[in-house]
């Protein structure tokens, strides 16, 4: 069982995931065909077609069940269609799902008062995504720029960020994100980012200077390889920042909203940032991004600085509570901590095992990054056939990101499979 639900279609025949996509007939397109034609080109996508999900579990066009511990790059914070949360959202989009920015809706004022209350005193802010959460805190940066400098621009606008950073595709998340793969075509960028190493606090000295508005790191380096900052360093940048006049931007698109243990990964390392970028789980399976501004530094947003269109609507507002109803009526944090010792301990065995294959394991809770001594993809492709769905990150790493609610079976049957991947290498 699934914490709560199965994690196999049962009942009604309709959700056998044999009859979710039916076969196309003779003479028609196949969804294979039909990307092939229509779609972009711009991912490298997996040559196999999803239908049905329930829990821990996916099914493609042929029935071939799969253990998804990519969930959505860590989007489906509780597997696949978890009961409370889709008649969550069947309820509410029976009732209103859009209104706009231009009137208040009851949901996205509850989720703004729940974030708040995890986070500390401040204000929230609704989106759509990681990047354009992540953009949002490049304009605050900028903005708290412009205050220190008595209303002049130009003068204090520098973000120091990480190297093998990623914070989005947008022009602003892409000059914070010092990876040719992403900048590499687009050029010029924006100016005013400047990059030392992670976990170098004395090069972060180095760079925060009286052109600094802000410091602007991913808690735990997601895209990057799992490369988590260690507390010494956190509590280190937040003395600096206070110091200097700085914002604290922490990017916890990714790590946040429980995948650690934690609601925030930075909880388990006792700082207050200035402000928060999240997305990914937050809405479980719905699209929705959200920031969160300490006061003061929330007063720098006015009418017109910012906006969205569909940033915060009640519909996805609603995914967001359901998610973290879910997440606190089921105990998913404690869940989270107790059953990723287990899974890292297992790990670490396949390592000391496979020490010429498996380089090192790292990370934190349900958000694990596998070195290997090989590329990524013939082993990404071999735990897929072997029915272990797994992610690659930068290096030669492999990510499990499992749903906070995966059970401790399905985390021994996924290192059972990367075990008999790696030993067959």
């Amino acid at each position: 069982m699934f914490r709560g639900f199965q994690t196999r279609p049962q009942t009604p025949e309709s959700m056998n995931p044999q009859n979710a996509s039916p076969s196309s007939p003779a003479g028609q397109a196949t969804t294979a065909d039909l990307y092939d034609q229509y779609v972009l080109g711009n991912y490298a996508r997996a040559p196999i077609t999803l239908v049905c999900g329930r829990g821990t579990r996916v099914w493609d066009d042929e029935g071939k069940a799969y253990l998804d511990f990519t969930s959505g790059i860590a989007v489906c914070a509780l597997g696949h269609c978890h009961p409370r949360w889709v008649e969550a959202v069947q309820r509410q989009a029976a009732e209103l799902v859009h209104v706009s920015n231009l009137f208040r809706n009851p949901n996205q004022g509850e989720l703004a008062r729940r974030l708040v209350k995890k986070a500390g005193p401040g204000r929230a802010f609704f989106c759509n995504s990681g990047t354009e959460a992540n953009e949002a805190l490049i304009k605050l940066a900028r903005l708290h720029g412009r205050e220190l400098s008595g209303g002049r621009e130009g003068v204090r606008y520098k973000i120091v960020c990480a190297r093998q950073a990623f914070h989005g595709r947008t022009f602003g998340g892409m000059s914070a994100t010092p990876q040719e793969k992403i900048q590499g075509g687009f050029r010029p960028l924006v100016p005013g980012f400047e990059f030392g190493e992670l976990n170098d606090l004395a090069g972060f000295e180095k760079l925060v200077d009286d052109e600094t508005a802000a410091v602007f790191i991913e808690t735990i380096q997601g895209e990057g390889g799992i490369r988590p900052c260690t507390g010494e360093f956190l509590q280190g940048l937040r003395k600096l920042c206070s110091e200097r006049g700085a914002l604290l931007m922490l990017d916890e698109v990714q790590c946040g909203i429980g995948r650690t243990g934690r609601f925030y990964a930075y909880e388990h390392h006792g700082v207050v940032p200035d402000a928060i970028g999240m997305a990914k789980g937050l809405g479980g399976g719905f699209p929705i991004g959200a920031i969160w501004v300490r006061e003061p530094y929330a007063g720098l947003f006015k009418p017109g600085s910012h906006g969205t269109t569909f940033g915060g609507t009640p519909l996805a507002c609603a995914a967001a509570l359901a998610t973290l109803d879910v997440i606190e009526s089921e105990n998913l944090l404690e869940h989270v901590s107790a059953e990723s010792v287990r899974l890292f301990a297992a790990l670490e065995s396949v390592r000391a095992e496979f020490p010429e294959k498996v380089r090192a394991v790292r990370g934190l809770g349900f958000m694990v990054g596998i070195e290997l001594a090989v590329e990524p993809p013939p082993v990404i492709a071999a735990l897929r056939e072997a029915g272990l769905l797994c992610p690659a990150a930068g290096g030669n790493v492999v990510r499990m990101l499992p749903p906070l609610n995966a059970t401790r079976e399905e985390i021994d049957e996924a290192v059972a499979i990367f075990r008999r991947v790696i030993a067959a290498l």
